[in-house]
Parts: C-alpha cells; structure tokens; sequence
C-alpha cells in the first residue's frame, strides 16, 4: 500500500514537469554515450521511496522526456577535440534565429533552449555518433553511483551570516549595530590593503554545483525519468546534468 503511494506521487512529480518540458519529435536512432556517459535531464521536484523494511529515504526525481538530440559531432582534425554537443528542450520555429536554424539545417528542430557539450576519450570511435541521434540513459543503470551538476539557486546579496554561516557580534550588553557585521577585515599601513578572497558580503547562489556519487534507485526509461538518492542543486524545473561518478 505504501508503495502504491510512492510510485503515485512520483508519477504525479514527472507529469507535473513533463507539462513544462518541451518534448521534441526525433527520428533518430538512440544511443548512449562511452565512458562515463552523459545526459541532460530536467529536475521535476523531490519525492520519497520505502526499502524492504519501510524505511523512508528521499530522492530528487529528474524528467528525461526531453530528448537530448545531437546537434553536432566534433572531431580532432577539425576542432582540436572529441566532443558531442546535444541540444534540450526545443523553440518554436519563430523563435529560433537565423543563425540557429543555419546550424540544424538538415534537421526537424529548428532551435532549443539548452545546448551541452560532453568530451569524450581521445580514442572514441566517433563514426557511430550521428547528427540527429537521441542520447539514452543506457550508461546507468540501478545502484550505480553519479555525479550531478546543476545551477544552483540565486539568493542575491547577502551578508555573512548566511553566506558564510558566521556567528555575528554580541547579542545583548550593550552591542549596537553590530549584531550581524563581519568584524575587522585587515591591519592598517601593513599591509595596507584586504587580502583576496576574503569572507565578505556578496554574491550568494547561482553557480554551478556538482554533487558526486548519488546513487540512482530507479531507472525508468519508458516513463522517461530516473530517481537518485539525496537533492540536487537548482529550482524545480532547472537543468540538470547526469553523468557516472568519477570516483566511483
């Protein structure tokens, strides 16, 4: 019955994001990529799943009903490196410059929204890779470990405090307007100057974040998403990237 619940709640999750997502038509083939793989997911929200015991653990559920096109294949001679680059997440016709649509020449989409590179190994056998060609979530599989890189969330300026999680000035005895300052940031003439990188107010957030070795609990391609254990960086419906942990 618990179970039941869970698959549930995560099939409501998915199609919750799939509504956001915008899924493309492809004819071409599906492939996964070598190595340590990659793919470009979309993060639909977080859930819950039960072991054996019914012990609850929390899992970050990414859409993949996006397909992840190729939309160029770069090889030594010409570009210096081996990569792929796919494209997410399709445009309308009339949103999609001139010079977007010069690049697809040939294919259905006309533009997407993300575009991504993944490197590959200098000895990759390139011939197999085609433009048109759908990347799959083949290279994972249930209980692998991976790492997952997304933007984080933007929390504008902000002092240090929660940016650096200090502990503020005196609460009581006569403390004013010292509650949540920094302190002292330098000497005076030696050296004259505040050191680089110093813990100061700013900037907080949206900056890309990877968190390695997340285990995937659940792989569902025809339903086109996969369940990791533990949070990924990034708002509900921020791009998320997959790929195999490179410490495992």
């Amino acid at each position: 019955m618990t179970e039941n619940k869970t698959e549930n709640k995560e099939n409501e999750t998915v199609s919750v994001a799939a509504e956001k997502d915008a899924e493309v038509k492809s004819s071409g083939s599906s492939i996964a990529l070598e190595a340590r793989g990659g793919i470009v997911g979309v993060k639909a929200g977080m859930s819950q799943v039960f072991d054996e015991d019914g012990n609850a653990s929390g899992v970050t559920v990414i859409s993949l009903r996006a397909p992840n096109v190729i939309t160029q294949v770069k090889n030594a001679e010409k570009d210096g490196y081996l990569s792929v680059q796919v494209g997410v997440l399709d445009k309308k016709d009339k949103k999609a410059s001139k010079a977007e649509q010069g690049r697809l020449k040939g294919m259905e989409q006309k533009g997407f929204y993300h575009y991504q590179e993944f490197r590959l190994a200098d000895d990759t056998k390139m011939e197999q890779y085609q433009k048109g060609q759908v990347l799959s979530i083949g290279f994972v599989k249930e209980g692998d470990l991976v790492d997952v890189s997304a933007v984080s969330k933007g929390k504008g300026f902000q002092g240090v405090m929660k940016r650096y999680n200090f502990g503020g000035g005196p609460a009581a005895h006569g403390a004013s307007v010292f509650h949540r300052k920094p302190g002292s940031i330098g000497n005076r003439a030696d050296p004259g100057r505040v050191f680089k990188n110093k813990k100061m107010a700013g900037h907080m957030g949206h900056e890309k974040v990877t968190i390695q070795n997340l285990e995937v609990l659940r792989v569902n391609q025809e339903e086109g998403y996969i369940l990791v254990g533990g949070s990924v960086p990034g708002p509900r419906g921020g791009i998320v990237t997959l790929k195999k942990a490179v410490k495992a």
